[in-house]
């Protein structure tokens, strides 16, 4: 019924694998389950950010790329210190607004010095998330493909958020798909691991290339228990994003909250488009705490310190619910001080709104 782990360092020679860095029956049995998922051929990357890494480090030089204002901050990071050693420029666009990001993307186009080639990225790249980290935010990712496509930038969707259960972004016309497999795909808290998946062999190949060159290989073991989390994505991911459902429909009401995003939610600015290019909503939530006499930040930062069930960290998609103030971190300082991010577990709703309920009593 499972797999092995291949715990191996090397092969015998004259067989298809020749050594570890380059090839691993476990790492074979979760890329053909992830590729088909999101219809194409997968790769593992030891962590979520070797894989943006290894897509970025295709871009011939200098390269170019547009990236959402609220992009995960660790590809924000990694595009700011390429960028600072003269390897690209990038710029950010409000991915929401269809019309204004493929305007970035057409004066990126005609930017001198442009790549030559007619390989990946050698006209630049678009990389788009939907929804956005932490924001929320839905992108029109078929419009914006065809026109990022139309003016010679190849595409790349973080999926992370939404995964392939919910959202399909090759379906939708983008080159490159990536996830951070330690979220909602391996689901437990327990493995950092990456997954870039493609329809295009010559970005396939080039990816393979870049993975054993940088060395960012998973571990047998990590990979193994990836691939046990995608058997139960389905069920976690319902009972989760039930979870975030209700959960932001209370809030909504609550007196010491507001600004609440949640894709789901019929007042949000990305329902109507999530409803047409997801099959569900996710298990994030989005919110700002608001208590008179208290600074945003405070007020947040009371509510992160109350919880009991609900658990303080920095990540989301296990099956317990985790929740932090972003804008505690140094790359988010353009966020709003009072939001928090709430990545919906698998507990009982009724206990999760009632640990909410006394947090957010705290800040009153």
């Amino acid at each position: 019924m499972n797999p092995p782990v291949t715990m191996t360092s090397t092969f015998h020679q004259g067989g298809e694998l020749v050594y570890g860095r380059d090839g691993n029956p476990t790492w074979e049995a979760f890329e053909v389950a992830m590729g088909d998922l999101e219809g194409g051929q997968a790769l593992a990357f030891a962590s979520g950010m070797g894989a943006i890494a290894a897509v970025l480090e295709m871009i011939p030089v200098p390269g170019r790329v547009v990236v959402g204002g609220d992009a995960y901050n660790g590809t924000r990071r990694f595009l700011a210190d390429v960028a600072g050693r003269g390897r690209l420029r990038f710029r950010t666009a409000t991915l929401e607004d269809t019309e204004a990001t493929l305007a970035i993307c057409a004066e990126l186009a005609e930017a001198p010095s442009r790549p030559s080639g007619e390989g990946f990225g050698s006209g630049g790249i678009l990389w788009l998330e939907s929804p956005t980290n932490p924001l929320l935010a839905v992108a029109d990712l078929a419009a914006l493909s065809a026109g990022a496509h139309q003016l010679g930038l190849d595409v790349v969707v973080d999926n992370t958020f939404a995964t392939p259960l919910l959202q399909r972004p090759l379906d939708l016309g983008a080159d490159v798909v990536v996830h951070s497999a330690t979220k909602l795909l391996a689901g437990h808290s327990d493995v950092l691991m990456g997954v870039a998946v493609t329809r295009r062999p010559d970005v396939h190949d080039a990816l393979a290339v870049r993975r054993s060159l940088h060395g960012a290989i998973p571990a047998p073991l990590d990979t193994w228990l990836a691939l046990r989390g995608l058997r139960t994505l389905a069920v976690r991911l319902e009972r989760s994003q039930a979870n975030a459902a209700e959960l932001a429909r209370r809030l909504v009401g609550h007196r010491s909250v507001r600004n609440v995003r949640y894709p789901g939610l019929a007042t949000d600015p990305g329902h109507l488009r999530a409803g047409e290019q997801m099959s569900g909503y996710g298990t994030i939530v989005s919110f700002e705490v608001s208590a008179p006499g208290l600074a945003d930040a405070d007020a947040a930062e009371a509510v992160v310190a109350a919880v009991r069930l609900a658990t303080a960290g920095t990540s989301l998609g296990g099956v317990e619910t985790l929740i932090e103030r972003r804008g505690r971190w140094a790359a988010e300082q353009a966020l709003p001080p009072a939001l928090l991010r709430l990545s919906a577990g698998i507990e009982d709703v009724e206990d999760l709104w009632e640990d909410l309920e006394q947090a957010l009593a705290v800040a009153r």
